[in-house]
């Protein structure tokens, strides 16, 4: 049998067998690759430049092997030469240095300068320290990476999504920082109950919250004492074949035209509009973003700087594979008893060109309440 020649495939048999869903693995594979890839490969989106990072979260039960599935994809492009792994552990002023390369620089033999006198100095964005501010977040205890309800860390992670040119920050004492065209990766792991005390209910709707793929699994039961580890061969092959991406993914991506009629449709029909789940709203109006990043990854991962339809294929299945289970990824988080009630009766009655009886309006929501 030939050797694969696309990263998935080659990653999958990398892994080879493990306890972890393979939901997990697969995202952690293209979450990496999207880290790896970089910000030198994107997609022309009218006035802007769609670039292939994603936020994605493993949710599931203790025990559902998260930290597997994160943990052999971020050690493998470690292992490839990536640096720009974020800290276990962090503060948002801290995030920010390291993101421009200047929170280990040293001063002399006593140490390394303050975070406060770097950020005095205004260093962020110094061409001179020829660094590129990209990081990839591989934290399988997200709650320990951010710790609970750091709204602003959040809300910060959020806009670097899709931020480009300059970010520019105020922080303790006014200082002003600067980091140029920041590139940020997020493969995380929680729990539903570590999700709603990482996320204060007021994230719904907003943010971070609209950026991230919530990534559904279950324990598979699979019991495996001894995992096998792949061979030094197999090893260095996927790293050869990490460096040919890296070579090939560089510019703005093409796409053929059935690709892009493809994804017109898919754009217009809204695949994803049976997600009803109120607390997805202001996802759904990334979808097509995510998707677009997706087929990025894909692209590269087929050593190719050019969007197929083979790729749009399998990145709307993925990523509608996945919506499905979003819901049961949140369990209760953010969910009034009758939240969902009231936002469909919003839609009813936005919908109707007429007014409508209390008895008409009934005769819809009587399966969803308990009296009239």
């Amino acid at each position: 049998m030939s050797e694969p020649t696309d990263f998935i495939s080659a990653y999958f048999s990398y892994i080879g067998e493990t306890e972890a869903p393979m939901t997990f693995h697969r995202w952690a594979c293209i979450t990496v690759l999207g880290a790896w890839i970089g910000r030198d490969y994107n997609f022309r989106f009218g006035h802007f430049n769609i670039k292939p990072n994603l936020y994605a979260m493993l949710m599931g039960t203790a025990g559902s092997r998260k930290t597997t599935a994160i943990k052999i994809a971020s050690r493998l492009i470690a292992k490839a030469g990536y640096t720009s792994i974020a800290a276990d552990r962090t503060t948002k002023e801290k995030f920010l240095l390291d993101l421009s390369g200047a929170g280990d620089i040293i001063v002399d033999s006593h140490g390394k300068k303050s975070e406060q006198e770097i950020l005095e100095e205004n260093i962020f964005g110094d061409s001179k320290l020829n660094h590129i501010p990209e990081m990839l977040i591989a934290a399988d205890e997200f709650n320990t990476f951010i710790g609970n309800g750091n709204i602003e860390f959040l809300s910060m992670l959020g806009v670097l999504w899709d931020h480009e040119g300059p970010f520019k920050n105020k922080v303790k004492n006014s200082s002003s920082v600067e980091v140029i065209d920041p590139y940020v990766s997020i493969l995380a792991g929680n729990t539903p109950t570590g999700f709603s005390l990482a996320f204060p209910s007021e994230a719904i709707g907003q943010g971070i919250f609209s950026r991230l793929v919530l990534v559904h699994g279950e324990a598979t039961g699979k019991k495996i004492a001894f995992p096998e580890l792949p061979t030094e061969q197999i090893t260095k092959d996927i790293i050869d074949l990490l460096h040919a991406i890296k070579s090939i993914a560089i510019g703005a991506a093409e796409i053929t035209p059935t690709a892009k009629a493809m994804m017109k449709e898919i754009y217009d029909t809204n695949p994803s509009a049976g997600l009803l789940d109120v607390r997805f709203d202001s996802y759904l109006s990334r979808r097509f973003s995510q998707l677009i990043k997706l087929c990025l990854i894909l692209s590269a991962a087929s050593l190719r700087n050019r969007i197929e339809e083979c790729d749009v294929v399998y990145a709307n299945t993925i990523l509608t594979h996945t919506e499905h289970s979003m819901s049961k990824a949140l369990g209760e988080f953010g969910k009034a008893k009758h939240s969902d009630t009231s936002h469909k009766l919003v839609a009813i009655l936005e919908s109707s060109m007429v007014p409508l009886t209390l008895k008409e309006l009934w005769m819809q929501l009587h399966n969803d309440l308990d009296d009239i």
